[in-house]
């Protein structure tokens, strides 16, 4: 069957998920899909609202290619007419372990991945999960760069030959504008933020709060509020209230 458009032009593709019809758009992947069916694939590195990276193999499926079943990350995988998927083979279980255990030999004492490598059938050492590593997961490249669009943060020694025993992000402090997204959207807790008497800390990097015009509360960084206003023209007295007074 050849690709199909809906009413309102959008392309859709037929595929296969652990056997079931689906009718999947053009441009989405297959964990994106999956997800759709509440189908549940383990990831560190993947958010919905941002570009498929790929960092940390938890995601694997199969994919049937030329006749054969490939194991493959399933947040970079376009889905595409005729495509067949499987999520819950033993060699996908065993794909998920592996990645899981090459993180876990990686950050042994970081929280978040001993509850992933546990999850996946690690044997996983009684001790500390007190870490908050860097697990080169993108998350917070990309939301700077996507969502935010500032584009404060980078990996260091990117390409065939990073050193990835001394990573990590490079902070570029005149432009960050303290926003605190990359902090929410990472897995681990690596980077850290803190709003104390009218001052964010984040980086390292001091930020002064803006304060409620209706309720005096603290409530967003000057700098993000200046640039809100650069970008949109709104004047920047009108974005002086906090969301629950507007």
């Amino acid at each position: 069957m050849n690709e199909k458009s809906s009413t309102e032009g959008t392309q859709m593709v037929n595929i296969k998920i652990d056997g079931r019809k689906v009718k999947a758009e053009k441009g989405t992947t297959v964990l994106q899909n999956a997800h759709k069916l509440r189908i549940e694939i383990p990831t560190l590195c993947s958010h919905k609202d941002l570009s498929p990276f790929g960092a940390c193999r938890l995601c694997v499926v199969e994919i049937k290619t030329n006749g054969s079943w490939q194991l493959s990350t399933s947040c970079d995988a376009p889905v595409k007419e005729g495509m067949e998927v499987r999520t819950d083979t033993d060699r996908v279980r065993e794909g998920r372990k592996l990645a899981a255990e090459l993180l876990y030999y990686r950050y042994p004492t970081t929280g978040a991945v001993r509850e992933m490598a546990k999850k996946l059938g690690v044997d996983v050492a009684e001790g500390r999960a007190d870490d908050h590593d860097c697990i080169l997961c993108g998350l917070c490249t990309r939301t700077c760069r996507e969502v935010v669009g500032v584009d404060a943060l980078t990996f260091m020694d990117r390409g065939p030959g990073r050193n990835i025993d001394e990573p990590k992000i490079e902070y570029i402090a005149d432009a960050c504008i303290g926003c605190g997204s990359c902090a929410f959207v990472c897995p681990t807790g690596f980077i850290k933020m803190e709003d104390k008497n009218g001052q964010r800390t984040i980086w390292e990097k001091d930020f002064k709060m803006e304060t409620c015009a209706v309720c005096g509360r603290y409530f967003a960084p000057v700098d993000q509020l200046r640039w809100i206003s650069k970008k949109t023209g709104v004047p920047y007295e009108k974005l002086t209230t906090c969301t629950s007074c507007r």
